[in-house]
């Protein structure tokens, strides 16, 4: 469900759930008569309570009314959304990304799928709910720690000293360790051992999503996605199960938006 709570004349209207309505009217924008383009700004005010109740008339449903989470106005929604996975649809799955990241990975997203096979509505899904939780909606692409305790980390290939900080985790599913930017390296013909930056895993927004694809191809977790498998997908990640409620949720949202 993309919304949690009421949105509306008088409903909740929590930022994350007016930005989710936002966002949806205008991928409605073009259907049944419907027209509009709001700003998602998560701000619930004159012009996106102009454009509910222009979308609730145009469906036969009373206009003025907040929209809830399972309701006929949210099954319209849903119903009209175009297929494919566009900016707004990415936003809205990763509901507390800022715009400007949303534009800077969109593109790159999508080359991902196409060279990882990422490529059926459910294996799209539970990339992006893992993605969501691992990178904070995209906020983060590098760990925040300074890396200095995988100094020394033979398991990890880290031999030489300063290895921990400069072979630190990053990616948008965090590729740590000398021996793991090698093997990587070697798959996307880079040197980041001697020629390529490392720190280029995580401010290059097209290799940031690619090692997260490479991972993903890697350990076969399209083989648990056609599966459903969320559990057996975060284990894999992430060595345990840590955030799995979180991660599905932004699973739940995916598929709202992408199954439908």
């Amino acid at each position: 469900m993309c919304i949690t709570q009421s949105v509306g004349p008088g409903g909740n209207n929590a930022s994350a759930d007016v930005r989710s309505l936002q966002l949806l009217l205008n991928l409605n924008s073009g259907q049944r008569g419907f027209s509009c383009k709001l700003a998602t700004d998560g701000q619930w005010g004159a012009a996106s309570r102009t454009a509910l109740a222009s979308f609730q008339q145009a469906i036969g449903t009373p206009p003025g009314q907040p929209v809830k989470p399972d309701d006929a106005t949210m099954a319209a929604l849903r119903t009209g959304l175009p297929a494919g996975l566009a900016a707004p649809k990415l936003w809205a799955v990763m509901i507390n990304a800022s715009g400007a990241r949303i534009d800077a990975f969109t593109q790159p997203m999508l080359d991902v799928f196409g060279r990882y096979a990422i490529d059926t509505p459910l294996r799209i899904a539970h990339f992006l709910a893992q993605i969501a939780h691992e990178s904070g909606c995209l906020r983060y692409t590098e760990e925040l720690a300074s890396g200095t305790a995988y100094d020394g980390r033979k398991d990890l290939g880290n031999l030489q000293p300063g290895d921990g900080p400069r072979f630190k985790g990053r990616g948008l599913i965090q590729l740590t360790g000398r021996a793991n930017y090698r093997q990587y390296g070697q798959y996307c013909k880079r040197d980041f051992e001697a020629k390529d930056d490392p720190a280029l895993v995580s401010t290059d927004p097209a290799l940031a999503v690619d090692v997260a694809g490479w991972f993903w191809m890697t350990r076969k977790l399209n083989d648990w996605a056609d599966q459903d498998n969320l559990r057996e997908i975060t284990r894999r990640i992430n060595g345990g199960f840590n955030g799995l409620d979180d991660r599905a949720a932004y699973l739940a949202r995916a598929k709202w938006l992408l199954l439908g």
